[in-house]
Formats: C-alpha cells, structure tokens, sequence
C-alpha cells in the first residue's frame, strides 16, 4: 500500500510547519494511521536549513505532548513537487511561492492547510516568531484543528 505523503510549508521551517508536523504525526499515532502516511515539514526560505524548531515553539508543543526536537529545518526542493501528494501552506506568502515555483502538473497538490479548518475563518497561520508565547499557543489551537478537518477529508474522498 502506498503511503499518503504529507509536507507542511511556511517561511523557515522552525515555528508553524514542524509544529504541524509534529501534531499531525501525533494524531495519526493515537489513530493508528502512522504506518499509513509520510510526513514532513520544509520552509520556502533558507533561514534554518539543519536547525530545530524555535524553542518557544518546541516547548509550547512539548506541554500538549507533542514532541519536535527531532525536526530540522530543510528547504522545499522541486522534487518535492512530484514526492509529495499534498504540500499545505501556512499563509498567502507561501502559498503563493509554492504556486509559482511549482511545475504544472502539481499545482493541485498544493492547498492552505487551514482550509481545513474552514470554521476558525482565516487561511492564515500567523507567524508566531515575533510575537510572545501566545502566538504559539494560537499555532497550535489551529493546526490542531486543521489536523482534525484534514485526516476527515482524507477519510471523506476515500483515502482511508
């Protein structure tokens, strides 16, 4: 059985895309599902290729019990277009970069994760770098959420 391919984009690939990483890995083992997907994160910027995530980030997982000391930063490389059957983009930014670099044949892979989450009203993921530990409280609440509608959809077209 082939494997469902998952990779969460957004800026640098330390706050918003491991933490989706993280959270979903975490609801697909609680579901059982782990064995059935791949999941990865990337950044459409180079910031913090080899790095962990941001450690506001980490911790604010690490007390949901999500764990994310193991990812490191990577970029979005072209095969990642062809590898992955679903790239979700954390904002317009990324998306938008996604889109443009993006080969024709897989543009419509590429989606906002949020809109997955179509009650919390935004496509966005605010960027918590900047902000205080609120932000990645926030993060959280909707990846959480975006997981949830995302393994529903998956379920719901027959993927699972």
């Amino acid at each position: 059985m082939n494997k469902i391919k998952v990779l969460f984009v957004c800026m640098g690939n330390i706050c918003r895309s491991p933490t989706a990483e993280g959270v979903f890995v975490k609801l697909l083992k609680e579901r059982n599902l782990d064995q059935r997907f791949l999941v990865d994160s990337a950044g459409t910027h180079a910031y913090h290729i080899d790095e962990a995530p941001d450690l506001r980030a980490q911790k604010a997982a690490r007390d949901r019990g999500v764990e994310l000391a193991h990812i490191r930063g990577r970029k979005v490389i072209m095969g990642d277009f062809e590898d992955f059957d679903f790239l979700l983009a954390m904002d317009n930014d990324n998306y938008s970069i996604l889109l443009n670099a993006c080969p024709e044949p897989y543009k419509d892979k590429i989606k906002y994760f949020l809109d997955y989450a179509p009650h919390l009203g935004t496509r966005e993921v605010p960027d918590p770098y900047y902000g205080g530990d609120y932000g990645f409280e926030r993060v959280l609440d909707m990846v959480e959420e975006a997981s949830e509608g995302f393994l529903k959809s998956l379920r719901s077209a027959g993927h699972l």
